[in-house]
């Protein structure tokens, strides 16, 4: 794919895109925003989170009810429908008094009720139309009985936007759920050729993604610039509270694009907006099942409300929760796993001590940066200490293991991993955010120490790497990645919500790395 036709961005602050969908947009400071759904009397999805979105994105909120649903955190219990007579007179009433400058469209339910919808969007002036299918459950249970899976698909060339999950993209797509973010892409180019209509594309449900990639996909070529493609990057963040962000971030775009009238930076903001909300979740407390996001976490954090999602530890403990998978991976690796049973190549081991040293002398200098920008004695001699060990395990590693080494004498150079892994690290450093700094070398403590408790478990007195495998014993330094992690929720835990981002972004940035390096001796 071209440069023209791709565009992997960070939200825009100027330009008005080149017309939403079919209807020509006039930007609103405060937009006029329906949303057209069911209820849910705990406030975290449905009209409630809607009208809490569009607010908290700077809109006006309006709500025509679909569906009345009797449901909490754990579950829906039942559902009342009215008439879809009483469903027309709600959208007829708003549409004779009031300028609708975006519509969010949410629970549907069944086929005479997306009809109604339809039929009403064919004959009302309305600015963009957004639409978030809901058809298939979280348990992967589908919603929808098959002909209102049709009507569902014949709705998609009335809207602008629609703003399906992975499960929900192959039922319009009628394929198998997508796996690959790729795959996912492909799908929804076909969805949009087909009906004529942009899709944003949601990664949330991928596994083995370490962040959560979104992305708008217009076939037509209409997101600007004649782009076909706008892909966002974004942390994915650890809580168990995601009820209703589905609902939430259709209408935040629903009113971001009123607002905006750019596709780069609704989404832009929106997401940004929801992975504060995601992030500021657990403190709201709300419910014994998933809870619901925290739409004003932002507002509240700027009016001197403060609310946090959690304490720091619990904040760096979730942290290493991501990081699991990567973890079970890095134990399964051919040169771990022949360097605890002995069968490691020494050529190999000699090739990995020596990007080891390059590493650790650079790694020196960013524990030296760390010590510079510390806020207390303490913490600025602990990181001080570190990069004085990191010099000494170098020159260690010449004098006891790569001297007697047949790369002895050799002068190595850095390897492309290595070298990638040093970058990220002098790029957390550069712009004196000291909690980004301490977050993007904990990995190097945390990963080695919690390897080397199984690492060691393996030495013994004719085993040929046993003095090598015994240094992950060392007390001290079990010690050193206890303080570390200390001093890291700490910082974590002083930090707003825009620094943990930055933070968690730079310790799974780094535990990617170890992984890579890992893996690098033997390919």
């Amino acid at each position: 794919m071209s440069a023209t036709d791709s565009l992997r961005t960070a939200p825009a602050r100027s330009s008005v895109d080149a017309g939403i969908g079919r209807r020509p947009l006039v930007t609103r400071t405060t937009p006029r925003v329906l949303s057209i759904a069911g209820t849910d009397p705990t406030g975290g999805a449905g009209v409630q989170a809607d009208l809490k979105s569009i607010a908290a994105n700077g809109g006006y909120g309006m709500a025509v009810v679909t569906a009345l649903v009797a449901q909490n955190t754990r579950g829906v219990r039942s559902v009342h429908t009215p008439p879809v007579g009483f469903l027309r007179a709600q959208l007829d009433a708003v549409a004779d008094d009031v300028v609708i400058d975006a519509v969010k469209v949410g629970m549907l339910g069944g086929a005479r009720i997306i009809e109604t919808v339809a039929t009403w969007l064919r004959e009302t002036t309305t600015g963009p139309v957004v639409l978030d299918p809901v058809m298939v459950a979280t348990s992967g249970d589908r919603l929808l009985r098959q002909d209102a899976e049709a009507a569902m698909r014949a709705l998609l060339p009335l809207v602008d936007l629609v703003t399906p999950n992975l499960p929900e993209l192959a039922v319009l797509a009628d394929e198998p759920v997508a796996e690959r973010w790729a795959d996912a892409l492909a799908q929804a180019r076909r969805v949009s050729e087909r009906a004529g209509v942009i899709v944003l594309v949601k990664g949330g449900h991928l596994s083995g993604v370490v962040d959560c990639p979104d992305a708008l996909v217009d076939a037509r070529g209409g997101l600007g610039d004649g782009r076909s493609l706008i892909e966002f990057d974004g942390p994915r963040v650890s809580t168990t509270n995601t009820h209703g962000t589905g609902c939430s971030l259709s209408s935040a775009m629903a009113t971001l694009l009123a607002r905006t009238g750019s596709w780069s930076e609704a989404l832009g903001t929106a997401k940004a907006w929801l992975t504060s909300s995601l992030e500021a979740a657990d403190a709201l407390e709300v419910g014994a099942g998933s809870g619901p996001i925290n739409h004003f976490a932002t507002l509240w954090e700027s009016a001197g409300l403060g609310v946090r999602p959690a304490d720091g530890a619990e904040l760096v403990a979730g942290w290493w929760d991501e990081i699991a998978e990567l973890r079970a991976r890095i134990d399964r690796l051919p040169f771990v796993a022949t360097l605890a049973d002995g069968t490691l190549d020494p050529a190999r081991f000699a090739w990995y001590l020596q990007q080891d040293a390059i590493y650790l002398r650079a790694y020196s200098r960013v524990l030296a940066r760390a010590s510079a920008l510390a806020p207390t004695p303490e913490e600025q001699v602990f990181w001080a200490t570190g990069a004085a060990g990191s010099i000494e395990a170098e020159m260690e590693l010449h004098r006891t293991w790569l001297d007697a080494s047949a790369a002895a004498g050799e002068e190595a150079e850095p390897s492309s991993t290595t070298t990638a892994y040093l970058d990220h690290l002098h790029a957390a450093g550069v712009d004196g955010d000291y909690g980004r700094v301490i977050a993007a070398v904990l990995p190097c403590y945390w990963i080695y120490q919690d390897l080397g408790e199984r690492l060691v478990q393996a030495s013994h007195a004719e085993h040929p790497f046993a003095a090598w495998l015994d240094t992950y014993a060392d007390p001290a330094f079990a010690v050193a990645t206890a303080r570390a992690i200390e001093i890291v929720a700490e910082a974590a835990e002083r930090a707003d919500a825009t620094g943990r981002r930055a933070m968690r972004r730079a310790f799974l940035a780094s535990a990617a790395h170890e992984e890579a390096f890992f893996a690098e001796p033997i390919r």
